[in-house]
């Protein structure tokens, strides 16, 4: 079994753990200070929207696509000097096609523009297709993706509730994913990618991703806290914490192969293509999943069993496994008194009577008495009990 193999068993069997539950304060301190800095990204910087969203003019045209056609044909565009240009957004497709985006253009800079890229293309100006997309249109976009998020969550709170038939539980993984929302968006406008329609897809799907980790994780705390109410031996926080170390190295795992592809992808994305949807998506995937991973194991269970212990069951639990720790502590620490308890009176007795004949010896320098059994000398002069024949014992 490999080191980390056997490091997951001894989890599960309780052998070692890591106190989650007991360290949630400062795990809800890290994740208050990533949300506060993510929302003053957003506040401060802002989200910098794709074309799609804030509207401009997209191009297209038939090239073959070489490494340098990026940078050919930004810098083309770039020369035309063309009113609130700014940066060009270049991209290619299937090797065959490179499409440029820019901001909204008057319409001579339209056609400027497009003459420059047929130029560069070397194909016709008439042969290179625009279009303009209206700011109204990226609005309607938007106001979709919110729409989705919130139908999202809504069927996600109910769900969870349906099957754990427990709200808290809804309620703890929402905020985990809200959580998750905050600080992937918020990286965005720190870093400055531009947010497109695969933006939104990406945020989508590592909602999905966390809330299946946080199901697993809530899964193994049902099974551990079924009819804990009816015992005293853990609370509920400490049922919850060994079910999140039950369920960590799995969590690793599953983590950590999702990343290596995806985290190829925006290597990809961003080194060498440069701009695309695949950087945008790839990008939020990757956030995602490492977030939604760590609210899984600190976040929502933290949440639940926080919101659990208020319920007076709970409360009630907890003092009665308090005090069967407090009596265990008080035992464990008089061992002696414990043992001397359960001797023998006669026993007690004669190591009394003992002792005190050893040290009234001691005392006065006299000898013990001797034994009135028979005894014989030896080669070194020490008396030795001697032992009757066997026809003559009893006599």
């Amino acid at each position: 079994m490999s080191k980390l193999g056997q490091i997951g068993a001894k989890l599960h069997r309780g052998e070692v753990s890591y106190d989650f539950i007991g360290h949630r304060k400062f795990w809800f301190s890290l994740s208050a200070v990533l949300v506060i800095i993510s929302l003053a990204g957003l506040f401060a910087r802002g989200l910098a929207l794709g074309i799609e969203f804030k509207g401009g003019v997209e191009y297209e045209a038939k090239v073959k696509v070489t490494d340098s056609t990026v940078d050919d044909f930004t810098s083309a565009v770039k020369a035309t000097n063309a009113k609130d240009l700014g940066d060009p957004v270049v991209t290619t497709i299937n090797n065959e096609k490179v499409r440029v985006q820019t901001k909204p253009l008057q319409q001579a800079d339209i056609g400027r523009v497009r003459d420059a890229i047929g130029k560069q293309a070397g194909i016709p100006a008439d042969q290179v297709t625009s279009q303009q997309i209206g700011a109204s249109w990226g609005q309607q976009i938007a106001d979709k993706a919110i729409l989705a998020l919130i139908v999202f969550l809504v069927l996600v709170f109910a769900v969870i509730w349906l099957y754990f038939r427990e709200a808290k539980a809804s309620m703890a993984a929402i905020i985990a994913l809200i959580h998750d929302v905050t600080i992937t968006v918020g990286l965005y406008a720190l870093i400055g990618f531009d947010v497109t329609p695969a933006t939104v897809i990406g945020v989508l799907t590592i909602l999905g991703y966390s809330l299946y980790d946080t199901v697993v994780v809530y899964d193994k705390i049902r099974e551990n806290t079924r009819g804990i109410t009816g015992s005293n031996r853990l609370t509920y926080s400490d049922a919850t914490n060994l079910a999140v170390n039950q369920t960590v190295v799995r969590s690793i795992n599953t983590t950590v192969t999702a990343l290596l592809p995806v985290g190829s992808i925006l290597v990809v994305g961003t080194v060498v293509l440069g701009t695309g949807p695949l950087k945008d998506l790839s990008l939020a995937l990757f956030v995602g999943i490492a977030i939604g991973a760590y609210s899984s194991i600190f976040i929502a269970p933290s949440l639940l069993a926080v919101f659990k212990e208020r319920e007076p069951g709970m409360q009630a639990l907890s003092k009665r496994v308090a005090a069967k720790k407090a009596q265990t502590a008080k035992v464990a620490a008089a061992p002696a008194e414990v043992a001397t308890a359960g001797a023998p009176a006669g026993a007690a007795a004669r190591s009394v009577v003992q002792d005190t004949a050893r040290k009234s010896d001691r005392a006065t320098g006299s000898a013990p008495t001797p034994s009135s059994r028979p005894m014989k000398a030896t080669a070194a002069g020490r008396p030795q009990p001697t032992r009757k024949p066997r026809s003559k014992r009893g006599k």
